[in-house]
Order: C-alpha cells, then structure tokens, then sequence
C-alpha cells in the first residue's frame, strides 16, 4: 500500500507540476498580450461552464472510485449517462447564450459561450477515464494526458493571440485542452466502455453519487457566485482582476492539494472499515500539506508586488491586494480538503452535503451584506467565510475518527507559525535591492533556507516523515 500510495503520489505531483509550470509560462504571454477586459469576458463565461461542467464531472465519478467492487458495467452505465447529460446541458447552454450575453451587455459572450460549451459533452467521456484511471491509481496516465494537453494548447492560445484574435485566444487554449487530454487518455488506457447500460447499477451509484453531485453544485454555484456579481455589478476588469489574483496562489495550493487528495482518497476508501487508519491518513495529508503550503502561501504574499510587476506589467498591479487575501484562504485548504475526502472515503455522502448546505447557506448571507460595498469587501468576505467553513468541516471527524478541531489546528500551527516568521525577516529585502529579479530571488533563498532550518531546528515531526518518505520512494524506485 505505501508503495502505491509513494508512486501515485510522484505521478499525480509530477503530472501537476508540469502542467501548473506549462500554464504558468502561458499565462504570462498571454496576459503579456490580451487586456484585462478579455480575460474578465472569459472569466464570466467559464463561470457558466465550471457550473455545468459539475453535473458531468462530480457525483458518478466519485461513486466508482468510492465502491469497492466497481466493474466494467458500472463505468459503461456512467459513460452513457454521462454523455446524455452533457448533451441536454450543452443545448440549454447554447440556447441561452444570447440571454447571457444581453444581461452582461457584453454581446461578445454569445459566440464565445457555445463554442467553448462544446467542452462538457467532452468532459463527459473525460470523466469516466479519470475515475478509472484514479480507482486503479494509474496516475502515470494523467502525466501524459495533462502535459500533451497543456503544452498543446498553451502553443495553440499563444499562436491565436499573436495573430490578433483577442479573446479568441482564451477560447481555444481552454478548449484544446480538454479535447488532447482526453484523446492522449483514451489511447494511453485500455479501458473501453462495454455497449451496455444498467439501470440498476445506475441507481445503486445515483444513491452515493447524488449527494456529491448536489455538494459539488453547492460548492461550485457558491464559489462562481463571487465572479457572476462583480461582473454584474462592477466591471470585466474588476472580475480580471480578482480572478488574476486568486491564479496564481491557486496554481500552487491545487498543484499540492489536488495531488495529495486525489491520491488518498482512493487509499482511504480502501480503508474505509479501519477509522484508525484513515485517521493516520487524514493527519499525515493535513500536516504535509500544511507543512508544504504556508511556507508558499506566506512567501507569494510577500513576493506578490515585485512579482506581477516583473511578469504580467504595471498594467495588472491592481491584482496584488486579492492575491495576498487569496494566499490565506488557500493556507486553510488542508483542513477543509483532508477532511471533506475522509468523510467521502467512508461511505458518509449525506454528512458531506449536510455540511456543505451548511457553509454555503452562512457564505451567502455574508456575500450578500457586503456585495455592494465593493469588490475588495467581496474578497475579505471568503476569510471568514474560510475560517468558519474550516470549523464545519473538521466537527464531523471529532465523533468519526476522533480527530477534533483543536487537535487539527495544533497540527497546522507550527508550519503556519514558522512560514509567518520567515515571511516578516524576508519582506523588507524588497525596499534595498532595486532590481525586482533580484529581489525575488534573495528573498526566496532567503526564505527557504529560514524555513527549512527553523523547522530542523525545533524538529518539526513532519518533516523527518517527509524526509524518511523521500528516502523510501528513492530506494523503491532503485
């Protein structure tokens, strides 16, 4: 088990980093080329996308990796329902795309939504692989999938902006994406879908699945609403903006994160009779990633000035203020994330819509007293929102692993503690050295050598587990 769990865990990282690296280097020329303007249009769209993408892309799947003794007749019945649903989804979407378009006075969103729409009915058969390929921990797979398909379609969304189509570029870039990626899956994994659908084995995985799916729609629709109101009620530019600074703490977290979780869920679920276990898993994930993140999180919060003017121009400063509030809310992911996938792991869907009911109905009332106070009051609403949400979803696990808040945040005070420090010693470099290059890359260096020194020094247990992992995973592979 730790041998699939280290080499899932290499492959699903190797696969993240490449493809965060390929589009971050992608971003940067693209946001180098096109205004603001077009990547505020974007952003709206792909929030109506991200919120349909959910009935084809959550519930079902988690349900094949969540059963036991899932076979090829349960993937075949999700592969068709899922291509049904894409389709009926990919129409409704379609024919409203002009409405859309006319209640964002924004006439370039029509075209635009139904050509990048075609992307779910894609999704649907996308789906189905990556669930098969994580319930056998292939991950390997998703190396292949996601690099040709990052790489690709950043070469397609560069070549389309130099020609001087605009928006056209993002359009294409993400919609590349998604078609290369599946197609690499679909020949790099044997798994073929068997022409046949059960009704039975459908609504056996519906009685799992549908309370995912519903939490998911919750959690999307929740999450998306931020962006359908500032691109309501203020400008694209502002929806740039604030979704220019949530990119770049979010490239690092979901890299991290993603790759942790989508590794140790199907291993929980294999666990799922041994609480203790999965205890032992949902505290090693939480501290790892803690242990990891903050550090990050702390140092691109400092770095955050110098950083956008150096890459993305003076022309995108008025992202830095969202980008530092984003960098804490992503700090707290491990508490929310290890958690909600222990809860999932052991069978507990009804507990996991129950809190996300919970956080969503709290996050609204919220959003809405401060939504016409501005933006910035937008973005400094999600800190409490993410605190009180943290509170929510570590409760459950006190009665079910006896694992309890307080012991959770004991476990991510020290990273958090130590990243602090090494990031108040770094933050004045900045004001000495002139050159912002060089001034990132002292401040870095600086804080890495803080960081990992500190945690030595007051022998941070993680990081001899770290370090006894790394040591493991190299003789294996030897």
């Amino acid at each position: 088990m730790k041998k699939k769990i280290l080499s899932g865990l290499f492959w699903k990282f190797s696969e993240s980093m490449a493809a965060q690296l390929v589009t971050f280097l992608v971003s940067i020329f693209l946001a180098r080329m096109l205004m603001p303007e077009d990547y505020g249009a974007v952003a709206l769209i792909m929030i109506f996308i991200t919120i349909a993408n959910v009935f084809v892309s959550s519930g079902f799947g988690s349900a094949l990796v969540q059963k036991k003794d899932a076979d090829n007749l349960d993937f075949s019945t999700v592969f068709f329902i899922n291509i049904g649903i894409s389709l009926i989804i990919y129409l409704i979407l379609y024919v409203a795309a002009p409405y859309i378009a006319e209640f964002y006075n924004m006439p370039i969103l029509s075209p635009t939504l139904r050509v990048l729409a075609i992307r779910i009915p894609i999704s649907g058969i996308n789906t189905v692989q990556h669930a098969y390929v994580s319930k056998n921990m292939l991950f390997k797979r998703f190396f292949w999938s996601t690099l040709f398909g990052t790489l690709l379609s950043g070469i397609v969304g560069i070549t389309i902006a130099y020609l001087g189509f605009g928006i056209w570029a993002l359009v294409a870039q993400y919609l590349t994406n998604v078609i290369v990626d599946t197609i690499v899956l679909w020949f790099t994994v044997k798994w073929r879908p068997m022409f046949k659908c059960s009704i039975e084995r459908a609504k056996s995985l519906f009685s799992y699945g549908w309370k995912l799916l519903f939490s998911a729609l919750l959690d999307t629709g929740y999450v998306q609403l931020r962006g359908l109101i500032i691109g309501k009620m203020y400008s694209s530019s502002d929806l740039a903006f604030y979704n220019q600074g949530d990119k770049f703490p979010s490239l690092i977290v979901t890299n991290i994160n993603t790759s942790i979780n989508s590794v140790l869920f199907p291993v929980m679920s294999e666990s799922q009779d041994d609480l203790v276990k999965v205890k032992d898993i949902t505290r090693k994930a939480i501290k790892v990633s803690s242990f990891v993140m903050w550090p990050m999180m702390v140092g691109l919060g400092v770095i955050a000035e110098p950083l956008i003017s150096l890459i993305l121009t003076d022309k995108w400063l008025p992202c830095v203020p969202y980008l530092r509030i984003f960098c804490f809310t992503y700090g707290l992911w491990p508490i929310h994330t290890s958690n909600l996938a222990a809860i999932q792991a052991i069978g507990r869907s009804d507990l996991f819509l129950n809190l996300e009911i919970k956080k969503k109905t709290m996050g609204v009332l919220v959003l809405l007293l401060v939504m016409n106070h501005g933006v910035m009051a937008i973005a400094l609403s999600a800190i409490i929102t993410s605190l009180i949400s943290c509170y929510i979803n570590a409760s459950p696990n006190k009665k079910l692993l006896n694992y309890s808040y307080i012991e959770q945040m004991k476990d991510i005070l020290p990273s958090f503690t130590l990243a602090t420090i090494m990031g108040v010693i770094i933050y004045p470099v900045q004001y000495f050295v002139a050159n912002d290059f060089i001034a990132i890359f002292i401040q870095i260096f600086i804080g890495v050598i803080i960081y990992v020194l500190g945690a030595y020094i007051v022998k941070f247990d993680i990081l001899h587990f770290i370090i006894e992992t790394v040591t493991v995973a190299n003789k294996s592979r030897k």
